[in-house]
């Protein structure tokens, strides 16, 4: 392969996708938000790249990975780390296959149990004693477990905060310096809420206007946002129930929709 110069996204997070589980436009419906020609209603599913001093974190490796990096001219990305073990959030893991001929060993993969036997289980195929038949035939992975303790991974340090998702499951927001990424919940347990002071900006979930048994709604999660009062708020993890324009337009300061693209500085 002729070697491919990927962007510099140093000091800068880049939200890959900001859609719901389905993402945006939604198969099937017709409606005003998934047929719109406004490129801000246009939502793949969750993730994030994030410019570290040692390299390119992803976090989260959606269904749509591999069209997010191209968009984005990411030519490769030299650690993952994990919210969670659901669909949406791992199921483009075998992108990762070419990584490692650029990184020069397994790709490193943050998350905590429940998360390494999912993949375990939904790529049963990287894992077998059987010797490839060629090189990048399966992803080469190295797992790292993780906890909600402060741990250091591409000359950065990131602070884990303990999210509700739900009655049944519990994951992972992240901490980048001033800057926190909180996808995916309802909830925050009470020591989770000190780590998230001092912010400069906070991405959050926010899926609808309506309540959800998993996930913010709007209304619950600029509550959220204004309890923890960061400088910026954008909300993410958003269905089709929230056309961009006309729901910023009516959302208080300092809190914006996010959408697919979307540039941070880590501050």
């Amino acid at each position: 392969m002729i070697p491919f110069r990927s962007r510099d996204i140093s000091g800068q997070m880049i939200l890959l996708g900001t859609g719901t589980s389905v993402g945006v436009p939604t198969l099937g419906c017709g409606c005003a938000v998934c047929l719109s020609a406004d490129p801000r209603n246009k939502r793949l599913r969750c993730g994030l790249a994030v410019g570290l001093p040692g390299g390119v974190l992803l976090v989260d490796t959606p269904p749509d990975l591999r069209s997010q990096m191209l968009r984005e001219s990411l030519g490769v990305a030299h650690a993952v780390v994990y919210t969670h073990e659901h669909a949406d959030h791992v199921m483009g893991l075998d992108d990762v296959r070419l990584f490692p001929f650029s990184i020069g060993k397994p790709i490193p993969l943050y998350c905590e149990e429940v998360v390494e036997q999912r993949i375990r289980r939904a790529f049963d195929y990287a894992f077998t004693d059987l010797e490839p038949t060629h090189a990048g035939a399966v992803p080469q992975l190295e797992f790292h477990r993780i906890s909600t303790e402060p741990f250091e991974v591409l000359g950065a340090v990131v602070l884990p905060i303990r999210l509700n998702h739900g009655p049944r499951f519990r994951v992972l927001g992240f901490r980048f310096g001033n800057v926190a990424y909180c996808t995916d919940t309802n909830g925050l347990p009470d020591e989770s809420w000190e780590r998230l002071q001092g912010l400069e900006v906070l991405v959050l979930d926010a899926l609808r206007p309506s309540p959800h048994i998993t996930h913010f709604s709007l209304p619950e999660a600029i509550a959220v946002a204004e309890r923890v009062g960061a400088r910026q708020t954008y909300f993410t993890h958003l269905s089709h129930d929230l056309d961009y324009a006309e729901t910023c337009a009516m959302l208080p300061a300092r809190m914006s929709l996010a959408y697919d693209g979307l540039r941070i500085p880590l501050v």
